[in-house]
């Protein structure tokens, strides 16, 4: 069964019923427990629905959505999506359609749907419920993640300090909360390393995916002197190549949206999460967890993209090979980013 991009549901669209209909058939789900029954599609794979606030182009949702796909290539998943599904009570409503048709897992992004998501997988507790939150595990069947990627964000910081030549550095960022703000603090922090003069300037958009406003809001900055952005949310790159800058990407490696000008990315990979809550699925051994730490740099869920050379003025060697080190003792444990989910002091922030 191949993966289906369902029409945008933003607007109060009913779900598809091809998609619900195609479920239905695959789905032969027997309740054990509080736990998701294994291998309930058609040819003994698992089935998987991913429900996504955001269009997948945003980054946070497409790395979950990457993930998916590449469980579904190597064959262990049948997989089936809804994107953009929005803020507004549509979350709610296409959750109980899915679980209706009794997949084993549902993964998608909580947080503004919070309360919807939890709701839903209370009155569903034979499906697995993996949602990206703020929040802690719920059982029986409510796991949490979110994208511990401070480490990698703190080297990347390190970067930025060490290139900038007007020790200006910019940051857009989605909203003030803590899973964002312990990223920029975390660069912040890196840029300091390298650069104690250095003044980072951020900008949040209350908006998780507007590429046109976080695109505006990074040439703000560019007037105001920074020749380095952090893109920690999409449309700043494409501001950084117009002025011929340093950009560094976000969730994803994202050199290939400018690969002149984007230095490097702060990556976060879903693959070793997915993993391993397919594996649960697959043994008829799943609960709630929360799942953090397969997001961190220690189990392969954070790293820094290669750096990239090939920018505006350049990546010195010694500055490479500091950050190269810095990277090592991470993994070894013997270096710790601090964690501080503090609003950033000066932030620039748009009324709600």
């Amino acid at each position: 069964m191949g993966v289906r991009r369902t029409q945008s549901i933003s607007h109060h669209r009913p779900l598809r019923a091809s998609l619900v209909l195609s479920l239905s058939v695959l789905l032969l789900l027997t309740a054990c427990g509080g736990t998701a029954a294994p291998s309930t599609g058609a040819d003994g794979t698992v089935t998987v629905f991913g429900a996504y606030a955001t269009q997948i182009e945003e980054p946070w949702d497409g790395v979950i959505h990457s993930a998916l796909l590449a469980e579904q290539e190597a064959g262990r998943i049948e997989y089936t999506f809804t994107d953009d599904i929005g803020y507004a009570g549509d979350m709610e409503r296409v959750l109980r359609e899915t679980a209706e048709t009794a997949p084993d897992i549902i993964f998608g992004d909580a947080f503004g749907n919070e309360e919807a998501a939890r709701a839903v997988a209370a009155d569903y507790p034979e499906v697995a419920f993996v949602f990206g939150s703020g929040g802690g595990p719920a059982e029986p069947n409510f796991s949490v993640f979110d994208n511990w990627i401070h480490e990698p964000a703190y080297l990347a910081g390190m970067i930025a300090g060490g290139v900038t030549a007007s020790n200006v550095v910019g940051v857009v960022g989605g909203f003030p909360v803590p899973e964002v703000n312990r990223i920029v603090n975390a660069f912040i922090a890196g840029a300091q390393e390298t650069n104690e003069d250095v003044e980072v300037q951020v900008s949040f958009l209350n908006s998780w995916f507007d590429p046109a406003a976080a695109k505006e809001a990074a040439l703000a900055q560019v007037g105001s002197g920074a020749d380095v952005l952090f893109a920690e949310r999409f449309g700043v790159i494409e501001a950084a190549q117009e002025n011929d800058l340093v950009a560094i990407g976000n969730m994803s490696d994202q050199q290939e949206l400018a690969p002149g000008h984007v230095a490097t990315s702060v990556t976060w990979n879903m693959a070793p999460t997915v993993e391993y809550v397919i594996d649960q699925v697959i043994a008829g051994s799943y609960t709630a967890q929360d799942l953090k730490d397969f997001s961190m740099v220690g189990k392969g869920g954070a790293a820094l993209a290669p750096i990239n050379a090939d920018v505006p003025g350049g990546i010195p060697d010694d500055l490479a090979a500091l950050v190269e080190e810095r990277e090592a003792q991470i993994r070894a444990g013997t270096f710790r980013v601090d964690i501080n989910e503090a609003t950033p002091p000066g932030s620039t922030i748009p009324d709600a």
